[in-house]
């Protein structure tokens, strides 16, 4: 096998044994009906309100929005404050950005920052399991890849805060998984650079060939991905019975250390604290689907950023009109699009050398709309949970949106 093809499942991991050993499936009815605004949010003091928003495809997506911070004045609808998005990564939700106190937590930080936050969660996520006429007990419901999440999610997000906005241009922010959807979106679909101020890629992903977690290597062998794919398992779900025993037995391996699964996976984590890994804990990780899983996969063994690949030329020419699947250029983004990259030297998953690949690929990109931030001691996990953050990687984000903001 070679090494790619061992490197397939890191991906899938993202510390499923643990989390779903350590806390049964979400009660899913309740998760809804509390929501992000009335757990995670008023607790603390700021106003928050849920929105919903529909895909083009059907599924209906929660956001929450937090108009002002503790305190301050609200951005009215329609109104005046520079609205946020924030995107989460692989199988979390959009209480990434919430999971630490509100001095550190992002999604707190720009709200006391003036900032019109919104929070979106993607596709099958527990506050977006929604959809106009599918359950997600129906094998169609989760016939989606990250491509979706690009074209469908994001647009469909994009589109409803810059409305309820009253078209102020938006800033964005994804971590991780929310990194290659912007990536996608902004090199396939160029509506979406008329209504984005800017992007901030925490912890980017887009190349993926040089992912160097010792416990995804490991994971690989079993080849997991395509095996539950092929078995019919269209859901991914980390806590249910199939994926819990198989990843169970993964991390019987030899070499495979799975005591500390989030660092074994992410890469050493420099700064994280008991309480926010314990909350990380007591919600994620959510479910998606196998096809975005085997997605993932096809990108570590090419070494590209292409669409989903039907696997054969005939399956490929119905959806794409050629044999072969088409590749996402990178390189085709405005070069006067503001970027600001930050990556972490200790990160498993966008590795090292997959940044440099990137920054290789936004060579010509114009200098003053392009910043990278390199963290030698930052591994994945880092970027949403660190203690440090605010001061590492979160004031360097809010000074490069002011610059856009002129």
């Amino acid at each position: 096998m070679s090494r790619g093809s061992r490197c397939t499942l890191g991906l899938l991991l993202l510390i499923c044994v643990g989390a779903a050993a350590t806390r049964p499936a979400p009660d899913e009815s309740l998760a809804a009906a509390n929501g992000t605004c009335l757990s995670r949010v008023e607790p603390f003091g700021y106003k928050c309100e849920e929105h919903t928003v529909t895909t083009e495809d059907g599924y209906i997506l929660s956001l929450q929005r937090i108009p002002s911070g503790r305190g301050g004045a609200s951005a009215a609808s329609g109104g005046g404050k520079v609205p946020v998005l924030l995107q989460h990564g692989l199988m979390m939700d959009g209480l990434t950005w919430l999971m630490n106190s509100p001095n550190e937590s992002l999604g707190f930080i720009l709200a006391d920052n003036g900032y019109d936050v919104w929070i979106g969660n993607t596709r099958s996520t527990v506050y977006s399991l929604g959809h106009t006429s599918l359950s997600s007990s129906d094998p169609a419901y989760w016939d989606w890849s990250w491509d979706e999440l690009a074209s469908n999610d994001l647009s469909a997000m994009m589109q409803y805060v810059y409305d309820q906005s009253n078209q102020q241009k938006v800033h964005y922010v994804g971590h991780s998984l929310g990194t290659l959807i912007a990536l996608a979106a902004l090199s396939d679909q160029q509506e979406h650079i008329g209504m984005m101020r800017s992007a901030g890629l925490l912890s980017p992903i887009a190349f993926l060939n040089k992912v160097s977690s010792p416990l995804a290597l490991g994971a690989a062998d079993v080849f997991l991905a395509e095996a539950l794919y092929w078995l019919g398992l269209d859901e991914f779900d980390p806590t249910g019975t199939a994926v819990h025993n198989l990843l169970t037995g993964i991390c019987k391996l030899p070499g495979v250390d799975c005591y500390d699964l989030l660092n074994g996976f992410t890469g050493d984590n420099c700064c994280l604290d008991s309480s926010s890994v314990q909350t990380f804990l007591a919600h994620e990780p959510q479910a998606s689907s196998t096809k975005n899983m085997v997605h993932l996969a096809q990108m570590i063994r090419r070494g590209i950023i292409a669409k989903y690949d039907y696997g054969d030329a005939s399956d490929n020419i119905k959806y794409y009109g050629q044999a072969t699947p088409p590749v996402y250029n990178v390189s085709a983004i405005p070069d006067d699009f503001p970027l600001f990259l930050s990556s972490g030297g200790r990160d498993s998953l966008s590795d090292v050398q997959d940044v440099q690949r990137l920054e290789h690929a936004l060579q010509s990109h114009d200098s003053d709309k392009l910043t990278f931030q390199y963290l030698a001691d930052y591994a994945h996990a880092d970027f949403v949970l660190a203690g440090n953050a605010k001061e590492r990687v979160y004031q360097a984000l809010m000074a490069f949106f002011r610059l856009q903001e002129k």
